[in-house]
Parts: structure tokens; sequence; C-alpha cells
């Protein structure tokens, strides 16, 4: 089944990990052996050939650049311009990405709608003419599509480069991220959104951007869905109620979210996904963490819903970890292939697990992307 994945740090592991996405992870993780600057070297889980494999065809790919301040020992950059031209970096990487034919970034519908095309159809998104063409060009050679988005709007010296971002086709932005922030504090933080954060989330109201709620404090996300009237969704985000933590939402956080049409994406962070995580010492083998207990947090967000219209998958996969931090069952982010037949074990029919896997943030972002 076609797979959109609404959180892939793609740009980052490129720009700051160093590696060649374009290659097979066999050969990243060799190149990786014996490194031990970070601390998932050598045990990464995305590339795209496997996102290719497992029909991973859209995902929302991020940039990232958080800014520091002399008394946050949080790791980041040291002045929001330094942010912001990291930003910069990883945007070059994406646009040398499409001239190569790997990706596709999607800004409008009528391009979702293509790409979309091309992962269930296999024809007219690539500009072939019917199936059997597209049979002589297999998933192994399609571009990825993808959405661009912001993690942390720390990088954003003024509202001015935000608007400059939107015009480069930013289409989604989270305010927060780790620890205290210019526009919001996050997780492992607390407080309402910063004065400067009212002027963003007011400012990207006004060009219909996407807000992406993931990382809130419980004050700050009260604060961003009083006064955002436009969409929004969590892009990478699991439940309190399974893993008491306040990275994760609480019920009435998600009814919340529901009732603003948001989707809500099961993240493979495996401290997010099962309780009493120890950083450093407790391993996704010690807490028997699988593939079922993401299905767990989908579940939760279902029936919360009554439906299946809401929950999605934002897996999150090489976000700062690799296969230490993630589920046992899983080797690459192929094996989300295994998902739907976890989802139909759990009583889920064929309609809500295409729902689950891609049909609903595919229908939010017809929704909400500009038309042409």
């Amino acid at each position: 089944m076609f797979i959109f994945d609404a959180h892939l740090d793609l740009s980052m592991n490129a720009m700051e990990w160093n590696r060649d996405l374009r290659r097979p992870i066999s050969e990243i993780r060799a190149r990786e052996n014996g490194k031990t600057d970070k601390k998932d070297r050598a045990r990464n889980t995305v590339c795209f050939p496997e996102m290719r494999r497992g029909r991973v065809g859209i995902c929302v790919a991020t940039q990232i650049g958080r800014y520091v301040k002399m008394s946050n020992a949080r790791p980041g950059w040291h002045s929001p311009e330094i942010a912001w031209a990291m930003t910069q970096a990883q945007l070059a990487w994406y646009r040398a990405m499409e001239e190569e034919g790997q990706m596709r970034q999607i800004r409008n519908s009528a391009q979702l709608r293509s790409m979309v095309d091309l992962w269930k159809g296999g024809a007219s998104g690539a500009g072939l003419q019917n199936p059997e063409e597209a049979s002589n060009n297999p998933p192994t050679e399609w571009p990825i599509g993808y959405v661009l988005s912001l993690e942390g709007a720390d990088s954003m010296i003024t509202l001015k480069h935000l608007e400059r971002s939107y015009a480069e086709g930013l289409r989604a932005c989270g305010p927060a991220h780790y620890g205290p922030g210019t526009y919001s504090p996050g997780t492992e933080a607390e407080g309402p959104l910063t004065p400067k954060g009212r002027e963003l989330v007011v400012e990207m109201d006004r060009l219909k951007m996407i807000l992406d709620a993931t990382h809130f404090t419980d004050d700050a996300f009260w604060n961003a869905v009083e006064i955002f009237h436009g969409p929004v969704w969590a892009s990478h985000q699991n439940c309190r109620a399974l893993v008491p933590h306040q990275r994760q939402f609480t019920d009435e956080q998600l009814k919340t979210l529901i009732a603003r049409g948001a989707v809500i994406g099961a993240a493979l962070d495996a401290w997010m996904m099962v309780p009493g995580w120890i950083r450093g010492k407790t391993t996704p083998e010690s807490a028997g963490c699988t593939l079922r207990h993401m299905v767990d947090h989908i579940d939760h967000v279902c029936q919360l819903a009554g439906n299946s219209l809401h929950s999605g998958v934002g897996t999150d996969l090489d976000g700062g970890f690799g296969r230490e931090q993630s589920p046992m069952d899983m080797d690459t982010i192929a094996d989300l292939d295994r998902v739907p037949g976890l989802l139909a074990e759990r009583g889920y029919k064929p309609q809500d697990v295409e729902n689950i896997m891609h049909g609903n943030f595919v229908r939010f972002l017809e929704r909400h992307l500009p038309a042409a």
C-alpha cells in the first residue's frame, strides 16, 4: 500500500549527518561504522531506496535549525542567522535532489494529485501514458513527493523570512521544538507562546500555512489553537494516555485537534511509544517495543474520534535516533508495509487502513494547499 509519512528530517540527515540518502541503507551504515559523533551512527533506518521499497511515496520533509542562547545547554546554532543559513543549506539539498529526479516538491493541490496518482496508479503522476508504460518505470525510479515543513521556528529571523520561505514552498510550520524557543517553549520546557510566537502564529494564519502543533507545551498549545484559525495538524504525535509524558498530547488536546479537522501522525521514536523509557538505558528489546505499539497509539486516536479519519503516520524515523530507539521489529522504513496487516488484525476494514496509511493526510492537504 502507498504510504504517506508526515514527518521525516531528510535534509538534516543529509546536511548534519552527512548521509547520501540516494545510496543503499547497507552502504550508509557501512560508511558510518566506528563513528561515535552521533549516537545513531550505522543504525539509520531511512534512505530513498528503502522508502521506495516500502512505497513511502510522499512525505512531509523538514527544515530544522534550532537557535540556542548561552543559557540553553541544548545543542543548536548560536545565532538565528546561523540557524537560518542552515535551513537554506537544507533547502539547497532538496533542490539538488529535485534536479536529479529523486524528489518532487508539492506546493499545491494539483502537484499533490499528480504524486498521489503516481504512487497509487503508477502512470499519470510520472508523466506516463498508461499502466503498461509505468511497469517499465518501476517504483525504484519514481520521485518521492515532499511537502516542505519547518520544525521549530527559531531560524525565522523575522516574519519577512517566513513570508520568503512560503514563496519557496514552505507549507507547514511547528513553532516549538525542544526546550525554550524564540517563539514557543517546547518539549521538556513549560510556558505559553512568547509575544513573538503570537505574532508568528497570526502571520501563519495570514499566509494560510498549516500549523503543526507537535512539540507544543500544554500552555502554548491552548494559546495557539485559540488565536490560529487555519488548518492544524500534529505531524508526529503520540498519546499521553498511553505514555504519560509532556511530549505526548492529552485526550482533551487530541479531541480539540479532531474537532478542528486535524490529522495526528503516529511517531516511531520508541520512548514515545512505551511508558517508562529511561534514556541511555532502556532498549527497544528490553521494553518489548514493536510496531504493535504504534498501532495502539493509532487506535487510541481513532477511538477518541469514533472513526478512522484523524489518524495517520508521522514516523520521525532518523530524527536524531536510529535502530537503537526504534521498534525492535523494524530494520528500515520499508517495514512500515507491515502496519496495514497489523491494523487489519485489530479489526480495521480496508477503507480504514487506507485512511490511516495515506488517505487522511492526502485529503487534508487537498483541502488546505493552494489550488495551483
